[in-house]
């Protein structure tokens, strides 16, 4: 189980965003990496070819799980996971306040 999940809320702990918060929109687990928009973007320039325009794109480029941290939903505090079982699920539980971050 991970400790971040898409529609997370985090905020950026290094780097040129650092202090910027936003939603995360795809994790890639395999890379240890996320995509919050708005944040971490970069130009890239777009040679027109058949349908798409030419021009200067903005895009989000992935960010390193280890430059996030969670923002608990219940204290709005910056906080670590931590996982405990609530009957047969695993949920995972926030290091400053004690509840759970996961609510169905």
């Amino acid at each position: 189980m991970m400790k971040l999940k898409i529609n997370d809320t985090v905020k950026i702990t290094i780097g040129k965003d650092k202090g910027r918060e936003g939603k995360i929109e795809k994790i890639m687990p395999k890379e240890a990496k996320i995509i919050v928009p708005g944040v971490n973007m970069y130009k890239k320039h777009v040679k027109g070819i058949g349908e798409t325009k030419a021009g200067i794109y903005d895009i989000p480029r992935p960010l390193s799980l280890g430059k996030v941290a969670l923002i608990c939903p219940k204290c709005k505090k910056i906080t670590r996971v931590g996982f405990k079982f609530a009957g047969s699920q695993k949920v995972r539980v926030c290091k400053k306040c004690g509840k759970e971050i996961d609510t169905k």
